[in-house]
């Protein structure tokens, strides 16, 4: 019985740290996708610019002014793209090593409360033990007591059985006499 419900609770602790992580695997995969849209969308910029900068719409084939500087805005669009997946990349390592900080947490408590169960379980069997080895020094002591209380009942039956020989003898004697 106690082993069920050993197992029983390991199998709940388990249960509920597994809860916890597909819910973070949750988030973690949302994160994931918001930052394979931002490289999606650089991806398009990139391609934007690549086209800007083969667009050539001054005289004799060149650019202008307005080419370069549109080419120029598209590259700092770019950059902020950069810096937008940098930082959700962040958030995301971020949460990685708090969810994998917080499984190693789940599995640390879980271990202790492993170990604290299995030294209440020692401790119990030692008790038992403990328990079972009281009552056989009772029993020796009551077999013992018994045993005792038996040879003095016999020596005091003897004594009586003495008492009313002699008793009924020195009669025998007085009435002979």
């Amino acid at each position: 019985m106690k082993t069920f419900l050993m197992c029983l609770f390991m199998a709940l602790s388990f249960s509920i740290a597994r809860a916890d992580i597909s819910t973070d695997s949750a988030a973690y995969q949302k994160q994931r996708a918001r930052i394979n849209g931002l490289l999606t969308q650089r991806a398009q910029k990139f391609n934007q610019y690549s086209t800007s900068l083969n667009t050539k719409t001054g005289i004799f084939g060149w650019q202008t002014k307005k080419d370069i500087k549109r080419s120029g805005e598209i590259l700092m669009d770019i950059a902020h793209t950069d810096e937008t997946i940098f930082k959700e990349i962040k958030v995301l390592l971020d949460f990685k090593t708090y969810q994998t900080t917080q499984v190693t947490a789940k599995l640390e408590q879980s271990k202790d409360s492993e170990d604290r169960n299995f030294n209440y379980m020692k401790t119990i069997n030692k008790l038992r033990n403990q328990n079972d080895q009281l009552r056989l020094d009772m029993a020796q002591q009551n077999n013992e007591y018994h045993q005792k209380q038996t040879v003095h009942i016999i020596i005091i039956l003897l004594l009586i059985a003495t008492l009313i020989f002699l008793f009924t003898r020195r009669r025998l004697s007085n009435t002979a006499n």
